[in-house]
């Protein structure tokens, strides 16, 4: 409209380094980190990350450089995801399940000018280096993670480099908002990781979106379940420096952990994969203890079975379910609760939170498709499309790969690769991903359906389903299974209960007791299951058999 301007007075470009100096004013001495017995302020956090980002810019780290990072949920992995965009640098988290051979790959193809290194994992860093060194004149420097405190002197320490550090820089604000902030690696559990990039504005929508879905209110208490290094810790890294908020880290998550870290620190929120809340209600009554007050618990990153949520709620817990791709910053739907649901029973309560919902308030919208038409799937709860998203939380695509990032966006839409249907009432349900959907006889068989029956058996602690050859049908359901300390069942026993709750050909065939393979968020890493099934061989000969 005539007699409107665009000027620095009322446009900034969005970034979620604004949220650590709001942190800093308004809660500077509130509790911002704790971890074991170290504490740090808001306004100690605030100097910690300038003082990171003067001794970057201090070895030429400037816009566009990547550093990189390779670390547990500590104080300084924390403080890294600030320091580093403060120099207007992207930072690339490193999965700290990967072995050398992947880490030299990633910081290869990331080009990382300097990479910070938990001294619990160095002998795992150095190996990628020297990997690295074959092919690369000009290595990533050097630095080691120590705890907090520890009067470590050596120049590639990283606290002595704090300590040497001018707390006064001036912070290089991001000149687009669509600038990148971070690198993350997507887990891996489809094909070699692909580096997604994010931006200062994605991250900073996400964060906030990431405040709404959780419920977090002012100065909430956040214990770190969930790594640091996928998806930027959900965008929570973020999100808890916006609200002003405390940082409980974990190094290690076990259930004892989760529980004393909660009672302790009258943590209000966490997250994680299911594997998490797995961990959680099959905890030794030893080491439960009771909640302190409401614990909110995000879960994500793989479909909750409806007994692993009705479970939780048992114990206190209140879970939110949503659900995203690396691609998405994390977390793009949220399964927003009902009122009127209260009033059903526990089961079917549990049945509807276990769907994905719909999308969050900072993605625009969210669709299942059929993937070649690009028609929108009825919501009649069995039709099967692609899920698809379009928003300011897609990513700004994949690095050094515009066919990929091409195919991921084409017609328009984020293209997820996940299968999903639409309900009566809108909300989606995940059926399986592409690659994962077994097709018996003709048949698509859901693996998480299949899956959610098999963790309704009481002996079995965690359960993922593949595809095995089958020279008559194509494919049969074979399951793996890792059962409860102590209890005990045959494959017999296993397969009798699912055909007593599925349909004969949904059921498995083949049941193998091994433990399961994970990525480090708790995806369980189907690819490898399936080269096992593979392994296996056809079950049945041409002449077939009965389903």
């Amino acid at each position: 409209m005539e007699g409107s301007v665009r000027c620095s007075a009322n446009y900034v470009p969005l970034s979620p380094l604004s949220f650590l100096e709001r942190a800093a004013a308004v809660y500077g001495e509130r509790v911002s980190v704790i971890h074991g017995h170290v504490r740090f302020t808001w306004k100690e956090t605030r100097e910690r990350c300038l003082r990171l980002a003067s001794a970057l810019a201090r070895m030429g780290i400037s816009r566009g450089d990547v550093v990189a990072v390779l670390a547990p949920n500590i104080p300084s992995m924390y403080e890294l995801h600030f320091g580093v965009p403060m120099t207007g640098g992207i930072l690339c988290t490193l999965n700290t399940r990967h072995d050398s051979a992947m880490l030299s790959v990633l910081l290869g193809h990331s080009e990382a000018k300097v990479i910070f290194v938990d001294y619990q994992l160095l002998e795992l860093g150095q190996g990628a280096l020297r990997l690295l060194a074959k092919d690369r004149a000009n290595l990533p420097h050097l630095f080691i993670l120590s705890e907090p405190g520890e009067s470590l002197s050596a120049e590639n320490n990283y606290e002595t480099l704090l300590r040497t550090a001018n707390p006064q820089f001036t912070i290089k604000w991001p000149l687009d908002e669509c600038d990148p902030i971070s690198l993350n690696y997507t887990s891996g559990t489809t094909s070699r990781p692909k580096g997604v990039i994010y931006t200062h504005r994605g991250a900073y929508l996400n964060a906030i979106a990431s405040v709404l879905l959780n419920d977090m209110t002012t100065m909430p208490v956040y214990l770190w379940t969930v790594p640091m290094f996928h998806c930027n810790g959900w965008c929570l890294i973020w999100a808890v420096a916006a609200q002003g908020g405390t940082n409980v880290c974990l190094r290690n998550v076990s259930a004892k952990a989760i529980f004393n870290g909660i009672y302790l620190h009258k943590v209000t929120h966490m997250g994680g994969a299911p594997t998490i809340l797995n961990m959680i209600i099959n905890a030794p009554l030893s080491e439960q203890k009771s909640l302190p007050g409401k614990v909110t618990v995000s879960t994500g990153a793989a479909p909750p079975p409806p007994k692993v949520l009705f479970q939780m709620e048992n114990l206190g817990f209140h879970v939110i379910h949503s659900y995203g791709l690396t691609e998405t910053y994390g977390p793009a739907t949220v399964c927003t609760w009902k009122p009127d649901w209260d009033a059903l029973p526990s089961e079917d309560r549990a049945k509807l939170k276990s769907r994905q919902g719909l999308q969050h308030l900072c993605i625009e919208e969210l669709d299942v498709k059929d993937s070649v038409t690009m028609k929108s799937v009825p919501a009649d709860g069995k039709s099967i499309g692609e899920v698809m998203f379009r928003g300011n939380t897609v990513m700004g695509g994949y690095y050094k790969d515009i066919d990929e990032t091409n195919k991921a966006f084409a017609g328009g839409w984020f293209r997820s690769g996940d299968l999903a249907v639409r309900q009566a009432d809108g909300y989606i349900k995940l059926k399986d991903r592409a690659k994962d959907i077994i097709i018996s006889g003709g048949e698509n068989i859901s693996t998480i359906e299949v899956e959610s029956v098999l963790y309704n058996h009481p002996a079995v602690l965690e359960a993922a389903v593949v595809g095995r050859p089958d020279e008559y049908w194509g494919e049969t359901p074979c399951a793996f299974v890792k059962l409860k300390d102590g209890a005990y069942a045959s494959s017999e026993e296993i397969i009798t209960f699912c055909r007593a709750k599925l349909p004969h050909y949904m059921a498995p065939r083949t049941v193998i007791f091994e433990e399961l393979p994970k990525t480090s968020t708790g995806k369980v890493q189907k690819f490898v299951l399936r080269e096992k099934a593979k392994a296996l061989g056809t079950l049945f000969s041409s002449g077939g058999s009965k389903l």
